[in-house]
């Protein structure tokens, strides 16, 4: 009897977790402790997936929908789908053509992607290379100066939302990265260059197409001036000297005076990324225009024991989601987390880490099954729901867990 053999399986992945087992095949350690890692112990990050599991959707029978409508908008721009690429810095790490690739993927899907401070192409790079406008996040520096820059080349590049960020003001005690050596610069062993020599595709592209580093957005300008009392602790110093590289971009006494500057500054619409609190919504918000918050933990990487965003949603929706956009990521990784959100508030979310398994895996190619992952299975299970739309989605077509 005549068989065939196969070498490789021609199917992609099929889950947000097929395309995360591909992506650590295909990454050495360093770069991988970046992607995956969290915060502490990874409370935080572990907390945020679980957080989704505490609720069941509701289930409608003889309901007749088909087709579900899965349209939303999303900072002023109407999306296939309510779901759009979140910042995610150095992306190069997972895979040369970065920023490239995801805000392609985003177009090729219906959705849009929000270019990072800390990407690995500049602003100008993605917009010549994209057909949409897309939006930008911000890390507000101490040093105004090069935040202006960056917020004219922003506008003048074509981005038409701005996203703040405000839960960095000091990087989080990401340990597995310090273990794993991915510092600044990075620490180097014997055994970590084995491990990167044990990936020669990655080292290759690296090497040849250098979009490692979360460096390309400095330009055309020269990069931060040292922050005044800055110094570097000592060459053999490591845990110390990447910290103070981190810290001349970060702004640890950053105050709502800075963000009623850039607010002032940014002709468009701005959104307050990071917000856990109620209180803090209906600021930005109510005394200082923003048109909406993503309520976010920063993917559980910054404050280790921080709360879930699915967890406090609810209560930031009720505070502020009659007149601002509200929207939520972290630790989504199936169409339903994207349903639950959307009944307990959100008007949107964000995925990072998801479409960096894609990316690392397979490119442009890899974000794009992402996506269509995540179309597949939010129309799916509102179809099983008997739910209409997205837009019909509300408190009522949830059930507590258990």
């Amino acid at each position: 009897m005549a068989f065939k053999l196969r070498w490789k399986d021609p199917s992609p992945p099929v889950s947000v977790e097929a395309w995360r087992q591909l992506a650590r095949r295909k990454l050495p350690d360093l770069p991988w402790a970046y992607l995956d890692g969290g915060a502490d112990d990874l409370v935080a990050m572990e907390a945020n997936m679980a957080g989704f599991r505490r609720w069941n959707l509701r289930q409608r029978s003889l309901t007749g929908i088909a087709k579900p409508d899965l349209s939303a908008t999303m900072a002023g721009v109407t999306l296939e789908m309510p779901l759009a690429l979140a910042p995610t810095g150095a992306a190069g790490l997972s895979h040369w053509t970065a920023e490239i690739a995801t805000s392609r993927a985003a177009e090729a899907s219906g959705t849009r992607m929000v270019h990072s401070t800390a990407a690995s192409y500049s602003l100008e790079e993605v917009a010549e290379a994209t057909e949409e406008n897309h939006w930008f996040q911000l890390y507000p520096f101490y040093h105004r100066g090069k935040v202006a820059e960056l917020l004219d080349r922003a506008q003048a590049a074509g981005f038409t939302a701005l996203f703040v960020t405000v839960d960095v003001p000091v990087v989080g005690n990401r340990e597995g990265e310090r273990t794993s050596g991915m510092t600044q610069p990075w620490t180097m062993t014997p055994r970590r260059a084995l491990n990167i020599l044990s990936h020669p595709t990655w080292l290759w592209n690296a090497m040849r197409h250098k979009r490692l580093a979360a460096a390309h957005y400095l330009e055309p300008s020269a990069a931060l001036p040292p922050r005044p009392g800055g110094q570097l602790m000592g060459a053999a110093d490591d845990a110390a000297r990447s910290a103070e590289a981190q810290s001349r971009y970060m702004q640890a006494d950053l105050h709502w005076d800075d963000l009623a500057w850039m607010r002032d500054r940014w002709k468009g619409k701005l959104y307050v990324k990071g917000v856990l609190d109620a209180d803090d919504a209906a600021k930005s918000v109510d005394e200082f225009g923003a048109e909406g918050v993503v309520v976010s933990n920063h993917g559980g990487r910054q404050l280790g024991n921080a709360v879930a965003p699915i967890d406090a949603l609810p209560a930031i929706s009720e505070r502020v989601g009659n007149r601002a956009e509200v929207f939520l990521d972290c630790g989504i990784r199936r169409g339903t987390d994207v349903i639950t959100s959307m009944c307990l508030g959100a008007d949107g979310v964000f995925i990072g880490r998801p479409y960096l398994y894609g990316l690392a895996a397979s490119g442009e190619e890899g974000v794009k099954s992402v996506l269509e992952i995540f179309r597949a299975e939010i129309e799916r299970a509102l179809i099983l729901m008997g739910c209409p739309s997205v837009d019909a989605l509300d408190r009522s077509w949830l059930l507590p867990a258990g």
